[in-house]
């Protein structure tokens, strides 16, 4: 990353990032009602601040399989037999349209509830929508991912890429008129890379590309959630788990309200009573959330390719075999660990690579600095109170993007992208 360039093209990037500033949105006319970061990356929008969107029952869309990695029948354990081929979701209309690609976020499957989001709004635009897993979700790692070691983000959009060009192979009646994508956090990322591969590819020649608040440096977003579990957490001790603590805390909610009400409000609903989450500890729920995701990549990751730091390489695992005791153990290891104990010594051994800094300029933005700074069609919406962001980061997006920037004072992590505005925004993006 960061690699030299031309001195005209130094200079033609200087001279676009003085003449064209980013969209600051300002609090005031914003109009969002969250403005603790935690509160709003865990509780999201209101209800009646979302926009209005179709049911299910009101899109056609159906689930498909690709054999990304037909030799993983054969190597993986009996139990995986669920993600040996890898799934997506494609939305139709029926008429000619654009189609979008959306990509989740860390660990997480097509079917996130953000991409379930991201899909009823751009359907009811009049766009097909085809949900991808992050490739950092454990199907995505077992039934697509070459080197089932995610965390290379140039070797993660080549693995999409594939992908994309197998759900086009497979739907070749699908009146595409153009096409699109999209990405939220760690999915953000991947798109840019994704888009970027496809300048050189010329699959799709993508005509917009939205990077919905993407992690700057992935090494500084990956260290600021792994500290949130560190949190001390009042009530919290030898005797009262942390989930014991939240589990308290719910049960007296339900108690006081007099029914149990398990429905999307309902995080947002709790908020606002008296048995609401302390900041400490809706960083600690953020925090635990993440660190379940590493483990899930950390054990997939070694098991794939029985590295035997979790699980012993000849260890007999058949449908009937319980994996709790190496899913905790792989609790043990954060973010950090992982990238240290499994995808260095990869990128290593593949790539005669480096350091650790050297792999973190090459996986995170910094390494498209020039392409993102020189192309007019990728854009990013990202908030200034992200818990993901570190130093510097707003400047480099502010730098690189500039008017294609659009910066919203509050939100959290994802905590707006179901906020009326921001979708109006994404669809006039899109709109061009």
């Amino acid at each position: 990353m960061l690699r030299s360039i031309r001195l005209t093209a130094l200079l033609g990037g200087l001279i676009l990032s003085a003449s064209a500033s980013a969209q600051d949105i300002d609090a005031a006319s914003y109009g969002y009602p969250l403005t603790n970061p935690f509160e709003a990356t865990i509780a999201t929008t209101p209800p009646d601040l979302r926009p209005e969107l179709p049911s299910d029952d009101d899109i056609t869309q159906s689930d498909y399989s690709l054999n990304m990695r037909p030799e993983r029948a054969f190597t993986l354990p009996d139990n995986f037999w669920a993600v040996k081929q890898l799934k997506y979701r494609i939305a139709r209309q029926d008429h000619p349209a654009p189609l979008i690609f959306l990509i989740a976020g860390t660990g997480a499957p097509y079917s996130s509830s953000i991409n379930e989001y991201l899909k009823k709004l751009f359907y009811k635009a009049g766009y097909h929508v085809v949900q991808l897993s992050s490739p950092t979700s454990f199907d995505f790692i077992t039934s697509a991912s070459r080197f089932a070691t995610p965390g290379v983000t140039s070797d993660d959009a080549e693995d999409l890429y594939r992908v994309m060009q197998g759900v086009r192979a497979q739907h070749p009646r699908l009146p595409v008129t153009e096409y699109y994508l999209s990405g939220y956090s760690l999915g953000a990322l991947d798109a840019a890379f994704v888009s970027h591969l496809d300048e050189t590819r010329r699959s799709f020649n993508f005509k917009r590309v939205l990077l919905l608040n993407p992690p700057v440096n992935l090494y500084t977003s990956i260290t600021n959630l792994d500290k949130l579990v560190q949190t001390e957490v009042k009530g919290v001790n030898s005797s009262t788990t942390f989930y014991e603590l939240v589990l308290n805390k719910l049960t007296r909610y339900f108690q006081q309200k007099g029914y149990i009400d398990l429905n999307d409000a309902l995080l947002y609903d709790f908020q606002q009573s008296r048995q609401h989450l302390t900041n400490e500890q809706m960083a600690m729920v953020i925090g635990t959330s993440f660190r379940f995701s590493a483990a899930d990549i950390a054990f997939t990751s070694d098991l794939v390719n029985r590295r035997g730091l979790i699980t012993p390489p000849k260890y007999p695992i058949t449908e009937s075999s319980s994996l709790t005791p190496f899913f905790k153990r792989a609790l043990q290891c954060d973010f950090d660990c992982y990238i240290t104990e499994q995808v260095i010594p990869m990128w290593r051994a593949r790539t005669d690579g480096g350091s650790l800094l050297q792999l973190v300029d090459q996986v995170s933005l910094y390494a498209l600095k020039d392409y993102l700074q020189q192309s007019p069609k990728v854009a990013v919406m990202h908030n200034a109170d992200d818990v993901i962001l570190g130093p510097g980061d707003i400047g480099f997006l502010r730098k690189t993007f500039g008017e294609r920037l659009t910066l919203y004072p509050h939100g959290g992590h994802c905590g707006n992208l179901n906020y009326r505005v921001n979708s109006d925004a994404m669809l006039e993006f899109f709109r061009g």
